[in-house]
């Protein structure tokens, strides 16, 4: 084993200056001085060799006494192994002991311990979701910990511990009955961190300067809302903040935010119209339009309605109405047959129809247009929101949304511009109707009185 320990080494060395020798450059002008090189260099690894050997052997004993060494060492360690393993062994045996003696004492406790881990674990996701945590942070914090020690199984509760479970939940039940204020930093929508007065009602709404604000679960921070509800909503947020007691009405969302985000998804009047595209507007120009028509008819045909009564208890005609003219027409040509007389005051009758019919044709065809318009709009809707279909499936509604709600939206302005206007042109259309049966009904009773008086001289 020796002899083989001595080759092996040998070899190494032999092999190491090998290596080295060749690693060397080799700057050899000609073949004989090559030669020369080789030569000398065999010498020096000869002599290097030799010298080697020579302290190999020579450190033959220190080797020697090393392995003795190494020896002794491992017989110790095993040894020490040996114990140890005893002692672990031991170890483990009393750790059972004790865990049954501790599973003894603990008795009931064990489930009570059960209990708070389970609690602790339940009120920590509640208190997460909880808006009282914007007034009273770090709760969920010091809940982790405890569920956490809980958990381990060598880990017992103390009194002090179970006390403020029962505190924190004490108080988010006394809490949630409370309307609170207090000042907390609110983040605005431009990115603006202000310090300001928040109010708390109960578990269920934030209210910052008369206004709803939100309290984000993930980051922790309250922040304002893209948008107010209705107004009743933020007048009642309003009537709160300024309130100093009493009873106040306010609109309380039970569902702890998700009924103000609905209220803030409803689009206003505004959105609505903008919804209903090219077509919409063009719709409530024409509605427009018509009830500048109809206001601007119902206004004349008033005034002269006015004039006709007046003109009918006036014995001399005026130019500043129709029937006014239809008389003087009558005075010029009393002379006439009754015949002629009837002629010429249909004649007088005609000219004044355009004027008193004028611009109500009009309105009636807008409140026609409107609905048709309306039905343009739907089917144009339609069209978008089957071309979203085409691109995207039907997996998200909201490819959809648009081009249905401007289908509906097309539809109710087209009904809310088309109902009013039909009833706006009656109410013109009547309007004129009575002028024009005044103006018959007097036309009809000029010519009875003058055929009656033509009788009577013929007579």
């Amino acid at each position: 084993m020796k002899k083989l320990l001595v080759f092996f080494t040998a070899l190494a060395l032999t092999l190491s200056a090998t290596t080295q020798a060749a690693e060397d450059k080799i700057n050899a002008k000609s073949l004989s001085e090559l030669l020369q090189m080789v030569k000398e260099g065999k010498l020096i690894n000869r002599d290097v060799n030799n010298q080697r050997e020579k302290d190999f052997v020579s450190n033959k004993a220190k080797q020697a006494q090393a392995v003795k060494d190494a020896e002794r060492m491992q017989l110790v360690e095993e040894e020490r192994s040996t114990r140890l393993e005893n002692e672990f062994e031991k170890n483990e045996k009393e750790i059972a002991q004790l865990q049954e003696i501790l599973s003894k004492r603990l008795g009931s406790l064990r489930e009570l311990f059960g209990v708070l881990q389970q609690v602790s674990g339940d009120t920590q996701g509640v208190f997460e979701g909880s808006i009282i945590s914007a007034e009273y942070p770090g709760r969920t914090e010091w809940l982790a910990d405890f569920a956490q020690e809980m958990g381990q199984s060598s880990k017992l509760a103390t009194i002090e511990e179970i006390e403020r479970l029962w505190y924190e939940l004490q108080r988010e039940m006394t809490e949630s009955g409370k309307i609170t204020r207090f000042t907390a930093k609110v983040n605005k929508l431009d990115g603006e961190v202000v310090e300001q007065e928040v109010i708390r009602v109960g578990g269920y709404n934030l209210i910052s300067e008369g206004q709803y604000v939100t309290y984000d679960i993930e980051n922790k921070i309250i922040k304002e809302l893209p948008a107010q509800p209705a107004g009743r909503f933020v007048d009642s947020a309003d009537a709160l903040q300024s309130s100093t007691g009493g009873f106040t009405s306010f609109g309380l969302d039970p569902t702890r935010g998700q009924l103000l985000e609905l209220q803030i998804q409803i689009p206003t009047i505004e959105e609505r119209i903008h919804q209903g595209g090219t077509t919409g507007y063009v719709i409530i120009a024409l509605g427009i339009v018509a009830a500048l028509l109809s206001l601007e008819r119902f206004t004349t045909l008033t005034i002269m309605g006015s004039k006709v009564n007046a003109q009918t208890k006036s014995a001399t005609p005026s130019d500043g109405n129709p029937l006014g003219r239809v008389l003087k027409v009558y005075a010029e040509n009393k002379e006439v047959d009754p015949e002629t007389l009837q002629l010429k005051l249909d004649e007088a009758i005609l000219k004044e129809q355009p004027a008193i019919n004028a611009r109500i044709a009009f309105i009636k065809i807008i409140s026609m247009v409107a609905p048709l318009l309306g039905l343009l709009g739907t089917v144009t809707g339609m069209i978008v929101t089957f071309q979203a279909i085409t691109l995207f499936g039907t997996g998200d509604p909201k490819t959809m949304a648009g081009g249905i709600s401007q289908a509906l939206m097309t539809t109710v302005l087209g009904l809310c511009v088309a109902i009013p206007t039909v009833l706006l042109h009656s109410i013109v259309q009547s309007r004129s109707s009575t002028v024009l049966h005044i103006l018959t009904e007097q036309s009809a009773g000029l010519i009875a009185e003058h055929a009656e008086n033509a009788e009577k001289a013929g007579k």
